[in-house]
């Protein structure tokens, strides 16, 4: 079973380049978007979904900002949309799908790099959505969480850590909540395969550092570790344009 997760900064402008031609080519089973920046009615979300597909779309509230999707090849048990908060769930930040095998969370998780109180927004989510994961699990469910988590874990994560360590997404505080869900049995699918620096998700597009891979990862699949065992791949795709991030992939053996 393939997933693919990507932050496409703008949902709009990549499927008018063209850039969402080789998902339905060869479409995986289930993929996953995030920061549509983009409401209901603004995009023919039909001309998205290949036929063997089922697609479900979480929209902001504000115009332009956040927003996340799904498409999958099975329909799943259940879907459901945010975390039951409304302060957080306005912004259209989470979607959920149920399967028999585990629980897929496609999240876009805030970024603290405005204003302080942007930060404590992102901190709180944080530790909402470690909540609510933790009490999904307490019921047996197995974890898939992919999505933007806007934070870098480690000093291989990023091309220049030092000159970022006062910058929200490699905060301290930041990387605590990280080594705080790792240590509760969340698991870094991509670091399973690959220990080697020089992997990111993501580049700032003013200074144009893609061009020379001074980047971020911090694009996650993360798996509960009921489900480590079933792991059978996981990769980083930079070479797919038409976003500042790229595409990250989980394959799953069930």
């Amino acid at each position: 079973m393939k997933l693919i997760s990507w932050n496409v900064n703008g949902i709009r402008a990549v499927v008018k380049k063209g850039m969402l031609d080789w998902l339905c080519d060869d479409p995986p089973d289930v993929f996953c978007f995030q920061e549509l920046k983009a409401q209901a009615g603004q995009l023919d979300v039909d001309s998205l979904i290949p036929p063997t597909h089922h697609g479900f779309w979480n929209w902001g509230d504000r115009k332009g900002y956040s927003g996340v999707s799904a498409v999958a090849a099975r329909q799943p048990e259940e879907v459901r949309f945010g975390l039951g908060i409304d302060r957080f769930d306005a912004e259209g930040r989470v979607i959920q799908l149920r399967y028999p095998e585990f629980t897929l969370l496609n999240v876009y998780f805030p970024n603290g790099q405005s204003s302080a109180e942007r930060l404590q927004f992102k901190l709180d989510f944080y530790d909402a959505f470690f909540d609510y994961t933790e009490g999904l699990r307490a019921r047996g469910e197995r974890i898939v969480c992919c999505g933007d988590y806007n934070t870098a874990h480690h000093e291989i994560d990023l091309a220049r850590p030092k000159a970022n360590e006062r910058i929200s997404g490699f905060l301290p505080v930041e990387r605590a909540w990280m080594d705080k869900f790792e240590g509760h049995g969340y698991v870094d699918t991509f670091r399973m395969f690959n220990q080697d620096p020089g992997h990111y998700t993501y580049w700032d597009m003013k200074s144009r550092a893609r061009d020379r891979n001074v980047g971020w990862r911090i694009d996650y699949f993360y798996v509960s570790e009921e489900l480590k065992p079933h792991v059978s791949g996981a990769d980083i795709l930079p070479g797919v344009m038409g976003s500042d991030h790229c595409p990250t992939v989980l394959e799953l053996t069930l």
